[in-house]
């Protein structure tokens, strides 16, 4: 998403324009900029420890018929998303993500036309774990109570405005200080701003990593999970006005 914080003297639109007059009605003050202008974008990132983890977990059933097919997968879901409230893990943090219920097809050579091998139903929900030491036991768990696939982990961190701000404090000084490096070069002593844009980015959690899992595939010892570190970064733009020219 995109936060934009408008300042007293937003007229970098119009700093190298000639003034327009403005609408009777308008509410809006423009203030052209006297001196040349600079447009900066400056990156920052923070690498911090993640606190969440997200996992997903479905259940695939086959019937001859899409009832059948759909009340087997009921019965097989429902025992992961019990197993998953008795590890502790809140109900407001399982979500399902998806449903499908499609036919299954087997190509006759003899006939050359496509036989009916009855349906298949996937279910699958995602999971947010708070404490990411249990990571391991859970997708376990998870296996042994019928997924028959998971996907993750994705590590992330729940609140990363404390991050971001570190981040936002780097970018504002990284790009003021080479605004006043650009108007040195210039003959120029100093610099203001006339307008910040900020383009917030998400966290690079691990890539996704879905599996299908064997029926008899349940491990003796927990899975072992690392979770790293994860980034989370701001991208400011600033416009600037070169001040105290050589002329000035």
């Amino acid at each position: 998403m995109t936060i934009r914080y408008p300042l007293a003297l937003t007229a970098a639109a119009a700093a190298l324009a000639l003034p327009m007059a403005a609408p009777a009605h308008a509410q809006s003050v423009e203030i052209a900029a006297t001196g040349p202008v600079i447009e900066l974008s400056v990156f920052e990132s923070v690498n911090a420890e993640p606190d969440l983890v997200t996992i997903g977990a479905g259940v695939t059933t086959d019937a001859p018929t899409a009832t059948a097919a759909m009340q087997q997968n009921a019965v097989q879901m429902r025992s992961v998303i019990q197993r998953i409230i008795a590890l502790g893990v809140d109900e407001k943090d399982i979500q399902t993500t998806g449903i499908n219920l499609s036919p299954r097809y087997d190509y006759d050579r003899a006939t050359e036309r496509n036989v009916s091998r009855g349906y298949q139903v996937s279910n699958r929900v995602s999971v947010k774990l708070h404490d990411i030491d249990e990571t391991g036991a859970v997708l376990d768990a998870l296996v042994a109570a019928g997924a028959t696939d998971l996907s993750g982990p994705s590590f992330s961190i729940e609140d990363d405005e404390a991050a971001k701000d570190t981040a936002r404090a780097a970018a504002v000084a990284r790009a003021k200080e080479q605004a006043e490096a650009y108007a040195a070069l210039y003959g120029y002593s100093g610099v203001r701003v006339l307008a910040v844009s900020e383009s917030i980015t998400g966290m690079s959690p691990q890539p996704e990593m879905r599996m299908r899992v064997a029926a008899d595939a349940i491990a003796v010892q927990s899975s072992p999970v690392q979770p790293g570190m994860v980034s989370t970064g701001v991208n400011v733009t600033i416009k600037y006005e070169m001040t105290g020219g050589p002329n000035g």
